[in-house]
């Protein structure tokens, strides 16, 4: 089994965060949301996960060193492919042909999900869904009595149905998909400037694929800011069994209402943190009250009051009393003294 992760995009909705890491490395409970996703993958897959192919922008090699470190943490190669120019999803994916074989994962980086179910390696094709309240703002698809999937629509004005693609298709024959992405790339078939895989997806159906829904348990957005901050809620729920503070932190007169991730080396005193906060690796917490917030590496907080937020890594916040959005590096003190 194979994952391929589209991520060369920009991020634009999670500034400033993404304009010195890229979205999918952002860290939710202490993990990088594409780590989390592949992980998440690994779990519902009972095949081994052979390859992990990253499709990326100029990011870097401290970026690429990473992700390779993610995929060999799951045993599996990595492979990495760039997308220059951003020319549409099912560019994005054929970005990487060299590796559209055999039976493929593809999962866009900007989304989480709970399972309770095996991918099933027999069926055809199978992209998962979620129902929604406002199928208005996605992708959605329409199922037949068989539990067959016979339509796909973009954003529809009138209700069609409430099953939307949270961004994660299965295809037993990877081959089969970058035929149908060659062909719109060599034809030109554009929309609005951009190839995109739901025309591929057309095809495939029309050429006899047959497409199941996979539904999930859950489907967690990490598109914004406020949707980012509630994803963390639900991650720390769901693992707050686990051990989340590290053994590293340095708790003097701190008070932690649980489930919160506390990183190594991270300093906490004379604070209240929790419920749902997440704080990074070498960050100094001090005189503070910090409830669902991410806070990011080697930060420094001091006499803040602060809930719904996150702080970027390196940041200096003191004397906030308000909801922030803090990139990495940024110094804020409203101290007037």
């Amino acid at each position: 089994m194979k994952i391929i992760v589209p991520m060369a995009g920009m991020g634009k909705r999670m500034r400033p965060h993404t304009l010195t890491i890229p979205k999918p490395l952002i860290p939710i409970a202490g993990k990088p949301i594409v780590q989390r996703l592949v992980e998440e993958i690994s779990k519902v897959s009972e095949e081994k996960i052979d390859e992990i192919a990253y499709i990326i922008g100029d990011f870097g090699e401290e970026v690429e060193l990473e992700l390779k470190a993610i995929a060999e943490s799951l045993n599996a190669k990595c492979s990495i492919y760039y997308q220059d120019k951003a020319l549409g999803t099912a560019h994005a994916i054929y970005c990487a042909e060299p590796s559209l074989d055999g039976k493929v994962v593809v999962a866009f980086a900007d989304t989480l999900f709970k399972a309770d179910f095996k991918i099933d390696t027999e069926t055809e094709a199978s992209i998962w869904v979620q129902k929604v309240e406002d199928p208005s703002a996605f992708g959605v698809v329409k199922v037949n009595q068989n539990n067959l999937i016979t339509d796909f629509i973009e954003k529809p004005q009138e209700f069609v149905s409430d099953l939307a693609i949270i961004g994660i298709y299965y295809f037993r024959d990877g081959l089969n998909l970058k035929k149908e992405l060659e062909y719109l790339i060599d034809n030109k078939v554009l929309v609005n400037g951009e190839y995109q895989l739901t025309d591929a997806l057309e095809n495939m159906k029309n050429n006899g694929v047959k497409f199941r829904p996979g539904e999930i348990k859950e489907w967690m957005d990490c598109g914004n800011k406020d949707a980012t901050v509630h994803t963390n809620q639900r991650i720390l729920e769901y693992h707050k069994e686990d051990k989340l503070i590290s053994k590293t932190a340095i708790l003097d007169n701190a008070i932690i209402i649980p489930p919160c991730y506390i990183g190594e080396n991270a300093s906490i005193k004379d604070s209240i943190i929790g419920p749902h906060v997440s704080i990074g690796k070498g960050s100094k917490v001090e005189k503070a009250i910090v409830s669902n917030s991410i806070i990011q590496q080697y930060a420094s907080l001091k006499s803040i009051t602060i809930t719904n937020s996150m702080i970027g890594n390196h940041a200096y916040v003191k004397d906030v009393t308000v909801e922030i959005n803090v990139g990495d590096f940024t110094q804020i003190d409203f101290d007037v003294n």
